[in-house]
């Protein structure tokens, strides 16, 4: 009797069920469906752990290594090393990808036909498509990155990309995704393929590189300076859309690691026309930061890591269904809100920063990042606590981001209280708590400093389709006031990053 070449897979909470061929990865098949793999799939993190309900997936020495001995009793497994060789149920956390599509009216000069806008994050997708002559949003479209299977951060993609054909891949997926997303928009509208003109796209370096095809082998190792980083025109036909009349620009990027994500960001911001000194940071993977006026800007980048996104956290996970969002204090005690109102699953980012600013105000982390009293980890609802190794995490991420920003301004010539306003753009940086980013010193300037400012990323790609006309000159100019600066490079880092890890007291 022959063998069956096909298996179901059941998913639960989310009640799918999927045919597939008998053998198939689980690491490509639960990625679809929003199963993270922070590591990359390399058995180094618990960050894709299923549990088995029905059918058997057997336990590698890598599992027993990472995941105690109870929940191996209980079923959890790591999906990234199993395959689906027969029929099984699994549950899995139903991640969301929350991604902020900003609306924001902006001045513009009317075109005809159709344009579509997309910022193209190391982790998550945004697009939009845009009636070019009135500039309205017809549709909108979200989505995970499929380059993340192989890697959480900008390195470790570059790592898989080095890796034999590992660049051809990651560029194949996400030239196929970003198409996909453009389909889906002209579906949700009911738009002609035809009209549209313009698709354009803005992303850090690497995603710059990994979607043009510029060879990444530069962005490996020091001095991490793009060799080509230009603006990039392709025919869409070239790319394997079906869009008969359209080309697709990547706009350039600034310098080293910092991207056209922060261009964008620049050109939708008070910070190319402000007279006073002002700074646009993006609290991402690749945490990306500028400096400046409209005389000069200094820009860097800084590998803030995944924390912010709840990448790396003991029980962390994306703002979805039981997530831990945000936390505060009341009489004297911790008290945590868990989206969707039911049983806490896990830990996103917006509710890590809150959760320790709380413990820092209740004095059970101290100063230094440690518990008080020698605890191993702070309990906060029955499923969840977070760990000495969170805390660290958080540390690591938010001194990256707050060492960037002071050493940008030192290297201007001036201090803190000279800064009149500070961006925050992104999802996250829109979604965290001001004050509890000032209360553990990733933001620690007044709050009417701060300024959430959205998806300035997807505002600047908007504003980019309407460039055309004189498209290469506004970059050739902003780019000419932007002085890339490598962090590493300046004699007071490792100082000034130590000084950040630490908790304000």
């Amino acid at each position: 009797m022959s063998r069956p070449s096909k298996v179901r897979i059941r998913l639960q909470p989310m009640g799918k069920e999927l045919e597939v061929a008998k053998g198939s990865s689980l690491q490509d098949l639960l990625f679809a469906h929003g199963v993270e793999f922070p590591c990359g799939g390399r058995a180094r993190c618990k960050g894709c752990r299923v549990r088995v309900i029905e059918g058997d997936l057997p336990l590698t020495p890598e599992q027993e290594r990472l995941l105690t001995k109870e929940e191996c009793d209980a079923g959890w497994r790591l999906s990234c090393q199993g395959r689906a060789e027969g029929d099984l149920t699994l549950e899995l956390a139903q991640w969301e990808a929350r991604i902020l599509a900003d609306d924001r009216a902006f001045s513009f000069v009317p075109r005809e036909g159709l344009g579509v806008a997309v910022d193209l994050g190391t982790t998550t997708l945004a697009a939009q498509l845009l009636d070019l002559k009135t500039a309205n949003v017809l549709a909108v479209r979200t989505g995970l990155n499929p380059q993340a299977r192989h890697g959480a951060d900008i390195m470790s993609r570059v790592s898989f990309a080095m890796t034999e054909n590992g660049q051809a891949r990651l560029e194949a997926l996400i030239r196929k995704e970003v198409g996909k997303l453009v389909r889906d928009l002209l579906k949700a509208a009911a738009a002609d393929a035809a009209a549209v003109r313009d698709v354009a796209i803005v992303g850090n370096t690497v995603m710059h590189h990994l979607f043009c095809g510029v060879n990444i082998e530069p962005l490996s190792h020091y001095p991490f300076e793009a060799v080509d980083d230009g603006l990039k025109i392709f025919p869409a036909k070239d790319l394997g859309w079906d869009l008969p009349n359209a080309r697709a620009l990547f706009l350039p990027c600034l310098g080293g690691f910092v991207g056209s994500d922060i261009l964008a960001g620049i050109l939708s911001t008070p910070l190319r026309d402000s007279a006073d000194l002002v700074a646009l940071v993006d609290l991402g993977t690749n945490g990306e930061m500028a400096v400046g006026n409209r005389e000069r800007m200094l820009c860097a980048s800084t590998a803030a890591g995944p924390a912010f996104e709840g990448a790396r956290i003991s029980q962390g996970m994306r703002a979805a269904t039981g997530a831990i969002s945000s936390a505060s204090v009341k009489d004297g005690r911790l008290e945590c809100h868990v989206l969707g109102e039911g049983k806490a699953r896990g830990l996103c980012g917006s509710g890590l920063v809150d959760v320790v600013a709380c413990a820092l105000d209740l004095g059970k982390i101290l100063p230094s990042g440690r518990f008080a009293d020698g605890a191993k980890e702070l309990p906060l609802l029955p499923s969840v606590r977070l760990t000495q190794t969170d805390v660290r995490e958080l540390q690591l991420a938010k001194g990256a981001i707050a060492a960037g920003v002071r050493i940008l301004l030192q290297q201007w010539g001036a201090t803190p209280g000279d800064l009149k306003a500070l961006y925050l753009a992104g999802a996250f940086g829109n979604y965290i708590n001001r004050a509890s980013a000032r209360r553990i010193g990733l933001i620690p300037y007044p709050r009417e400093v701060v300024h959430s400012s959205g998806n300035t990323a997807l505002l600047g790609a908007k504003m980019a389709l309407f460039l055309s006309e004189n498209e290469e000159g506004v970059y050739a100019d902003l780019r000419a006031r932007v002085r890339h600066v490598g962090l590493n490079e300046d004699p007071a880092f490792q100082e000034i990053y130590v000084e950040e890890m630490g908790f304000p007291s």
